[in-house]
């Protein structure tokens, strides 16, 4: 039997009551994949070039659109709150193994710094995976550990934007300045 929350809910009308905010992330998270994927876009050599470049532009692509693709999938109707918590944990294993591989690639020539976002952002991801098999067992507020992981995650994607290209653009700077 499904646990309701604080209101009496369960979980099918807490997902409902959510509909708002998976509409909302979702949609940014489309927005910044367009606007990260134009970014990348203009810098391809040099991300091509670094294998951290590479990594982080990897990462940050595949998260926002599996963030796009989770809340996509919450607000697919006629779904009840298991099969929500079952796509949710399938989105996420599989950006789980590509950020594992991801990282494995990039350690020969990556500092600590990016090994400690890296795992900061897998902690986020196993958060939500958390909340989804909470959410799976018929705890409503699976869902908010859900959201919290999610939320969590768009930090490391967005400084993690920013980190690349700054460190694109120091690249062309230094490649710049051999050239004078």
């Amino acid at each position: 039997m499904a646990n309701l929350d604080a209101r009496g809910c369960g979980p099918e009308d807490v997902i409902s009551s959510w509909h708002d905010y998976f509409v909302m992330v979702g949609g940014g998270s489309a927005a910044l994949t367009g606007l990260v994927f134009v970014a990348m876009t203009l810098h391809l050599e040099e991300i091509v070039g670094d294998p951290v470049h590479r990594h982080r532009a990897r990462t940050i692509l595949t998260g926002f659109t599996a963030v796009f693709i989770r809340s996509a999938l919450v607000l697919m109707g006629g779904q009840d709150f298991r099969a929500v918590a079952v796509e949710i944990i399938a989105v996420l294993t599989v950006v789980e193994l590509i950020l594992y591989s991801s990282i494995r690639q990039a350690m020969g020539s990556a500092d600590r710094s990016v090994l400690w976002r890296t795992i900061g952002s897998f902690a986020c991801l196993v958060l939500e995976e958390a909340g989804a098999v909470i959410l799976f067992f018929g705890n409503a507020w699976g869902l908010y550990v859900v959201g919290l992981g999610m939320m969590s995650s768009f930090i490391f994607m967005v400084t993690g934007a920013w980190l690349l290209l700054v460190g694109v653009s120091a690249m062309e700077t230094a490649a710049a300045a051999k050239t004078r």
